[in-house]
């Protein structure tokens, strides 16, 4: 019961793949729909029986096949045959069983271009076997037992005329569970069936194979398309024609002269992408967004001629032969608000205002407050005193209260120690004033921090009283 199951299931498999070959839209070379096939073949058989030592039988099969959908067919088939073998330990010591056997099932084609057909097949098969000895004597008192058996076929047939094949077939019979499964060779023993394989030669007749189903003057055996509309034109083959070789037929077609190895879509038309209306193989911008406007080679228009399509332009009427950024706009590498094709002063320090040339504006001092270090540091030190939070505070409520103004911290020392020593500790101590001013919200780039060392004393460095002056702070607020 188990086999019957696999049989059947393996049958329905067969009917499924002829049937997607029969809907699938691809060219079918010898479509066999409608045919009838009558085949006759003849060759040897092995037994796999009780019997070790295996001499070849004979076999002679006839059968009847209908293709119903393209190259899967329904089967008939009939047969007669003899399994042979000798043992040195069983009695008798030779056998030549005979069986006949009618079977139905699938068969299915896979065409190698027009000549060579391999196919399989699968079924059941009703067998008769009859146990003979060597000699033609009947082994069993009730001699002809019936069996069912899974019958199965791959072979190859090769075409010599639109309806004549001749065919090299392999087989298999196994018989299904059955109390007389492995006793084909009169003989029960061990676990296992007997079966049995042949390789045969045959010749098959194609009826009705010359038909031209869809009238288009190509008969089914040659047509490559066997669905063509009527009244479509066609070529040799049966296929609709295609005159610029692009894979749409010309009925289709609604760009009919499209050049050679161009893309197209379904309609046969050249790809266009970026739906820019400039097809992609002429198309020198592939990907030019939604919407913008092309010219003839499908790249953005650019009024300006900056090589900034003017859908990204933000300054979009540059003078020509001006260099610009991303953006369109002339470069401006100082990055002082003045490009530089107007720059007169390109290489402006970042921060500092310049005028409408590029050039560094005079600055105008707004006030001056000089912290000494009785507000800020004690001597060697550059860490702030708390009562130096006051006077700071109002330096950075001026400096928020006017945007456009800028500070610089300039930090001293006295005289003692090495001027090295005392430039760093000058630019320690105007540095914790400024980051005291960008704690609270002062832009860095409105601070500049000026370390001076022990230049430029306020007051006499012989005296403790005139070092304690020099060790100052000058916050100096300009516009």
């Amino acid at each position: 019961m188990k086999r019957l199951l696999i049989v059947l299931l393996l049958s329905f498999g067969l009917v499924q793949l002829g049937l997607s070959q029969e809907t699938n839209d691809y060219k079918v070379k010898n479509s066999l729909s409608g045919v009838v096939v009558l085949t006759g073949e003849g060759g040897i058989t092995i037994g796999q029986t009780d019997y070790a030592d295996i001499k070849p039988g004979f076999t002679g099969r006839g059968s009847f096949e209908y293709f119903f959908a393209s190259n899967l067919g329904f089967k008939l088939s009939g047969g007669i045959g003899t399994i042979a073998g000798t043992s040195s330990y069983l009695v008798p010591a030779e056998i030549n069983t005979r069986y006949y056997s009618i079977g139905a099932g699938f068969s299915i084609q896979f065409p190698v271009g027009d000549v060579v057909n391999p196919y399989v097949s699968i079924g059941v098969a009703h067998m008769w076997v009859t146990p003979r000895d060597g000699n033609g004597n009947d082994l069993l008192a009730a001699p002809n037992f019936k069996l069912l058996a899974f019958n199965g076929e791959a072979g190859f047939r090769f075409m010599v005329s639109n309806n004549v094949s001749l065919n090299v077939i392999g087989g298999l019979m196994s018989p299904l569970k059955d109390d007389n499964a492995d006793n084909v060779d009169a003989h029960v023993q061990g676990d296992h069936n007997d079966w049995i394989a042949s390789v045969t030669l045959g010749v098959s007749v194609y009826i009705g194979r010359d038909k031209d189903t869809d009238g288009d003057g190509v008969n089914d055996s040659k047509d490559m398309c066997p669905n063509t509309p009527i009244g479509v034109m066609v070529d040799e083959f049966g296929c609709p024609l295609d005159t610029d070789k692009d894979g749409i037929a010309d009925y289709l077609d609604k760009c009919p002269n499209t050049p050679a190895g161009v893309q197209v879509d379904a309609n046969g038309c050249p790809l266009d992408a970026d739906g820019d209306g400039v097809p992609d193989y002429l198309d020198k911008c592939s990907n030019t967004p939604a919407g913008v406007s092309v010219d003839a080679n499908g790249c953005p228009l650019d009024a300006d001629g900056d090589g900034v399509p003017d859908y990204l332009d933000k300054c979009s009427n540059t003078p020509a032969g001006v260099s610009v950024d991303a953006n369109g706009c002339p470069l401006d590498s100082d990055g002082d608000g003045v490009p530089d094709y107007l720059d007169k002063c390109p290489n402006t320090p970042a921060g500092v205002r310049v005028d409408a040339n590029g050039c560094a504006a005079k600055k105008v001092v707004v006030t001056k407050e000089v912290m000494g270090s009785d507000a800020l540091f004690d001597f060697n030190k550059f860490a702030l005193k708390t009562n130096a939070y006051g006077k700071l505070d109002k330096i950075i409520s001026t400096l928020k209260n006017n945007t456009n103004y800028t500070v610089s911290v300039d930090g001293y020392t006295d005289a003692i120690g090495s001027e090295e020593y005392n430039m760093k500790l000058s630019e320690k101590r105007a540095q914790a004033v400024a980051d005291y001013l960008l704690s609270h919200g002062i832009d860095r780039s409105r601070i500049e921090v000026i370390p001076n060392g022990e230049s430029n004393p306020i007051a006499s460095n012989k005296t403790a009283s005139g070092r304690a002056k020099n060790r100052r702070v000058e916050i100096i607020i300009s516009k």
